[in-house]
């Protein structure tokens, strides 16, 4: 059995497909910390500082010396910063303020290398299109049982919210994949893992779309950019 080369810190399925359009072994663990979105940062670092707690928690509990990738997001709206809704009546509040309008989110990104004690982190910012969204849409898909695992009450995955082609719908949906990429292999979590593979195509033909931020980040010419 292969060595993971890297262990997710996340009990997210959302994550822990995306992960695999890296082509890399990954194992996986829940990491359980206090949210506190109240802390004095922009959201940028907010966003970065819980993930670097995720992945020292995950380090402490696993007792190994793996490269850990943790990872949380939030939602920035009106200068409100926006985590997940505490309950049904929550995700409402959230869902009717974002409703129509503009927001950012935010993907704070911890590589905690093999051997170290302190995560290097970045976070990812995209701007996003909320949908209209009246009482019966809101209901209904707070009943799918989705909203209350989703910052800002809302998975973009479900096509109540949208971004341009030039903005990281990854990010959106769980983690800022070209980013992570771009990240791993330029070495800043130590040495590169195994069978690390730009994730533009994967998440091209997952979305029926072209990309024209993901080879920016990764570093990558496809063949249809080229100008004859």
């Amino acid at each position: 059995m292969s060595v993971p080369s890297a262990v997710l810190a996340s009990a997210s399925p959302r994550r822990r497909r995306l992960i695999g359009w890296l082509g890399i072994e990954v194992s996986h663990t829940a990491a359980d910390t206090p949210e506190d979105l109240t802390a004095p940062l922009a959201p940028p670092d907010l966003a970065a500082s819980l993930a670097a707690e995720k992945a020292v928690a995950a380090r402490a509990a696993l007792g190994s010396e793996a490269l850990v990738l943790a990872f949380d997001t939030v939602v920035v709206s009106d200068g409100s910063v926006l985590g997940k809704p505490a309950d049904a009546d929550d995700a409402r509040r959230m869902l009717r303020s974002l409703a129509g309008g503009t927001h950012d989110v935010v993907t704070g990104v911890a590589l905690l290398p093999a051997g170290a004690d302190v995560p290097d982190t970045f976070a990812v910012s995209t701007a996003v299109q909320m949908r209209s969204l009246d009482a019966a849409a809101i209901e209904s898909w707070i009943a799918r049982g989705e909203a209350l695992g989703c910052a800002g009450a809302y998975n973009i995955e479900h096509h109540l919210a949208c971004v341009t082609e030039d903005e990281c719908f990854q990010n959106v949906a769980g983690l800022p994949l070209c980013h992570l990429y771009a990240g791993l292999a330029s070495g800043r979590a130590g040495r590169v893992p195994k069978g690390l593979t730009p994730p533009v195509a994967a998440c091209d033909a997952a979305l029926g779309r072209r990309c024209l931020l993901g080879p920016r980040v990764c570093g990558i010419v496809r063949a249809e950019d080229t100008v004859p």
